[in-house]
């Protein structure tokens, strides 16, 4: 019997400072939240812009990166599973929904307003070169 398949893969930014915290055995983990946004037009023609808040744990190293390289309003890709957990809160059995990060990418460019865009009309050949391929090293 084939196996099942859990995996998220978001891209959002973070609404909150990463909260590092040990276990009592002393794994470290990371809790924070990502927010994704989404627009569409309305059956009226008029624009509905939404943002869906996801809850992230992290653990071990990866937890201790996060805490160290992210911040509030970071843009991360993050992919990782579904994981539910239930408690019990004034005799009400509830859900709570996470997801468990396993792999980050950090988005956010360095040097933020300092970037140089490129493109194929500002590379002009070398001096000397004339534009002649052949004597390229590659």
């Amino acid at each position: 019997m084939a196996k099942g398949l859990n995996k998220v893969m978001l891209i959002g930014h973070l609404g909150k400072d990463p909260e590092l915290k040990y276990t009592e055995k002393g794994t470290a983990y990371c809790n924070f939240s990502i927010a994704t946004d989404e627009s569409y037009k309305d059956e009226n023609g008029n624009k509905v812009e939404r943002t869906e808040w996801h809850n992230i744990i992290t653990w071990r190293k990866l937890a201790e990166i996060c805490q160290q390289y992210l911040k509030k309003g970071s843009k991360i890709y993050c992919e990782g599973k579904l994981q539910t957990d239930s408690y019990e809160k004034d005799g009400v059995k509830r859900y709570s929904t996470k997801i468990v990060m396993t792999d980050m990418a950090m988005l956010d460019s360095k040097g933020a307003g300092s970037t140089e865009r490129v493109s194929d009309e500002s590379v002009k050949p070398a001096a000397g070169t004339a534009g002649n391929d052949d004597d390229l090293p590659f």
